[in-house]
């Protein structure tokens, strides 16, 4: 192994690639320095350049390859590399598992320090393409272009709907077709872009705050609605005829709704959205339960493997009937709604205002009479005015952001002791940091990792907590 500089920047030749890391990049060790490599696969030796170094770490691209694994499939999109969704695409779907499985065992270990049981084998998703029911894309008049249009000489439009190129909020990759939603959603997208290039829509210039058409979201759900959102940067009268081209052309689309939205970003969640045609909401269902997925909602992005990610929580919850449960952090509802029929009475608490009139709609909607749901900042509202207040829970369900609980939370359930506790994370890292904080009054007896996220470093896990005798 060698090392050469070019430039200002070093290159290490040869480097065997040994393992995938916490956060998707894979490792490798050169001078007993580890080093994490974008784009490559356990198995592969190559020549990198440090992008990065740290006193602990060094961060490096590929520039050549010597050898690749055999545990290496050939990418299926074509945008794999420069889009930054679907990274371990390259990577068998087993072998991902496997990884993910090894993630959450390593949090645990090595970040919680606890006592832990046997970690039961990863869940595995059934759909591993096509899983996911939103993305949004965004508009561009100045799109990211490859290196081989650029030397191809030709004239090219630079108009583009797409991704935003990992770290860059101002590039956007166009997309010809992503593997991430089922169709209509590629020919909705492609629709979407063809009509406003044939009739001269300004797209959108992120840097200027100039342009028309800014930003575009597809959902779905399980019952075969479909949503679309466009979001306008103008109020105009070209906008109509956008939407009425959508609602001409795909009448599987049940919501079509839009924006008017001249901020300096894209969220609108302060602003109003409108309805041009269809209902205001799509429906999702699980296990004959509905739920309203506005176009503001929150709903676990891959529904098919939130609903055995939910049968997990609440077999770990095992409920008879008789049990007041706490669901923390309940977002729209959906566990709280889903727990609801095996539970005497849950409550559930929720940050968002508008997640939790949402999750009372969703009670409503499938006459489930046993739950009560409250707003607020889950450390302030969570304390010993609310305890006095209210039923003492058997069981608690938390199912936190990807930071975890604030510690004032923690200590808030260490002083309920609840006789269990259900702990849903799509981060093993915080999860793990939380579960050493509560390992002073609870002991660790089951844990179950699920992938939702096939073609991504990203995993959920699942932890059931027992109060000490």
């Amino acid at each position: 192994m060698g090392r050469k500089f070019r430039g200002k920047q070093k290159v290490l030749e040869q480097v065997k690639i040994e393992g995938i890391a916490a956060e998707g990049k894979c490792i490798a060790r050169v001078d007993e320095q580890v080093v994490f490599v974008e784009k490559v696969a356990p198995g592969d030796v190559v020549d990198v350049r440090v992008t990065r170094k740290k006193p602990n770490f060094m961060e490096a691209t590929p520039i050549k390859f010597h050898s690749y694994s055999e545990d290496r499939v050939e990418a299926f999109c074509e945008h794999f590399g420069t889009c930054g969704g679907c990274k371990w695409q390259h990577i068998p779907y087993k072998t991902q598992l496997k990884y993910k499985h090894q993630q959450v065992v390593d949090s645990l270990e090595r970040i919680a320090k606890v006592e832990l049981p046997e970690i039961t084998p990863i869940l595995g998703s059934s759909n591993i393409q096509f899983y996911r029911n939103k993305l949004e894309y965004t508009f561009t008049n100045w799109r990211w272009v490859t290196k081989e249009e650029i030397d191809s000489g030709d004239e090219l439009d630079r108009r583009g709907l797409g991704f935003h190129i990992p770290g860059r909020f101002d590039k956007i990759l166009d997309i010809e077709k992503c593997f991430h939603q089922p169709d209509p959603s590629n020919k909705i997208r492609n629709a979407v872009k063809d009509y406003c290039r044939k009739h001269d829509l300004p797209f959108y210039d992120i840097s200027k705050k100039t342009g028309s058409v800014r930003n575009l979201i597809i959902r779905n759900s399980i019952l075969n609605e479909w949503m679309v959102i466009v979001q306008f940067a103008l109020d105009q009268s070209e906008n109509e005829g956008l939407l009425e081209h959508l609602k001409s052309k795909f009448p599987e689309i049940t919501s079509l709704q839009y924006v008017i939205n001249n901020k300096a970003n894209e969220t609108f969640h302060d602003l109003e959205v409108k309805v041009f045609h269809g209902k205001a909401y799509i429906t999702e269902e699980m296990e004959g339960i509905q739920f309203r997925v506005g176009p503001k909602s929150f709903y676990q992005t891959n529904a098919t493997q939130a609903y055995e990610l939910y049968k997990v929580a609440r077999d770990y919850a095992n409920l008879s009937g008789d049990e007041v449960v706490y669901d923390l952090y309940t977002g729209t509802g959906t566990i709280a709604n889903f727990v609801a029929k095996q539970a005497k009475k849950v409550i559930g608490i929720e940050y968002v205002e508008a997640a939790i009139e949402d999750a009372k709609v969703n009670s409503e909607i499938n006459n489930i009479e046993n739950t009560q749901f409250y707003a607020g900042d889950m450390k302030e509202l969570l304390n010993d005015d609310f305890m006095a207040n209210h039923d003492r829970p058997d069981v608690i369900i938390t199912d936190p952001p990807r930071a975890g609980m604030h510690a004032d939370v923690v200590d808030m359930l260490l002083k309920i002791e609840a006789p269990k506790i259900v702990y849903v994370s799509c981060n093993p890292a915080t999860q793990a940091r939380d579960l050493a904080l509560l390992d002073a009054k609870y002991k660790v007896t089951k844990v179950q990792p699920v992938d939702m996220f096939p073609q991504t470093h990203h995993v959920e896990n699942v932890v059931l907590l027992e109060l000490r005798a």
